[in-house]
């Protein structure tokens, strides 16, 4: 794993707005600035360089214009501060520590941490060698209140199911889903890997029919983990991890909000030999705050959004 850059060196390569500003430009726009309505090259730069005016169109806009920063009154500064935290922390970071870090609300920290999660999308499909599983997030039946409690058994009872694939080189798609039987496991293979791949799964029998894949099973429910090089272990250590953030890091995680808690722990494996950010003078190419602002293009959450109430069992 990239050995991290300290906060202080955080702090030295990002003394000001100006610097922080000038290093999110670099990263959303590598080739230079170019206007968002028009695609135009030229823009001059006004108000200490906070707007900019396309020299093709004439019209204005910002480094936040188009993305999950856009309308927020909270420093850049603070954002590119927000974005490291997340990066270097494994089990991530509670909005109410990224509250004190940062100096807002534990309120506005909550949002703006789900703005950047929003930027943690993966796509693409994962070809060759993979591993698929799936886990179930949430509290344990007996530890809730007699009101909350399902009287339905044991195990995933009243748990979200989350299905998973990770690529022998470490690379990992996740989804939430709603079901582990044959049509939901069947679409979400088919979603995160690509047809011809050697997948590895465990015995559930949701994954039988599978024809489009060269699959092999390993089966758990009868003690056996490894068959010559097929094994889940990647995408188990993958929840362990998810797992350890949800008990000792955020403590509950309410099913609306579930994905992009899951987004945000694939693009911290994703990116986990990247550099959270160029050191001044050293440009180190992607690093994971270029990759969050990368994902940012083209995406807004609002505070109604987030906070719209959907009816989740």
């Amino acid at each position: 794993m990239q050995k991290q850059p300290s906060a202080m060196e955080f702090f030295e390569r990002f003394p000001d707005e100006k610097t922080a500003r000038e290093y999110l430009e670099s990263a959303r726009w590598p080739e230079g600035i170019l206007c968002i309505h028009c695609g135009h090259e030229e823009v001059w730069k006004i108000r200490d360089g906070k707007i900019y005016t396309c020299k093709g169109c004439r019209k204005q806009f910002s480094i936040r214009t188009g993305t999950v920063m856009e309308d927020s009154k909270i420093s850049l500064r603070k954002w590119l501060y927000a974005m490291y935290l997340m990066t270097v922390s494994r089990k991530s970071i509670s909005s109410i520590q990224l509250s004190k870090e940062i100096g807002v609300t534990q309120k506005s920290a909550w949002f703006m941490a789900h703005r950047i999660r929003e930027a943690c999308k993966s796509s693409g499909l994962l070809s060759g060698v993979v591993e698929a599983d799936e886990t179930y997030i949430g509290g344990k039946e007996k530890n809730k209140h007699a009101n909350k409690k399902l009287n339905m058994g044991r195990g995933g009872v009243g748990k979200s199911i989350v299905f998973g694939a990770r690529h022998r080189n470490g690379e990992v798609r996740a989804q939430v889903i709603s079901g582990v039987d044959h049509v939901n496991l069947h679409s979400a293979v088919r979603q995160n890997v690509a047809f011809g791949s050697t997948l590895y799964t465990d015995d559930n029998r949701g994954y039988y029919g599978l024809f489009d894949y060269r699959r092999t099973a390993v089966n758990h429910s009868g003690g056996q983990y490894v068959v010559g090089d097929a094994h889940t272990n990647g995408i188990e250590s993958f929840w362990a991890i998810l797992k350890r953030a949800h008990v000792g890091t955020f403590h509950k995680i309410s099913k609306k909000h579930l994905s992009r808690y899951v987004d945000e722990f694939v693009f911290k494996q994703n990116t986990k030999e990247l550099p959270a950010f160029d050191t001044e003078g050293e440009d180190c190419g992607i690093t994971a705050v270029r990759a969050f602002v990368a994902g940012m293009e083209g995406r807004r959450l609002t505070y109604k959004t987030l906070t719209k109430v959907t009816d989740y069992a």
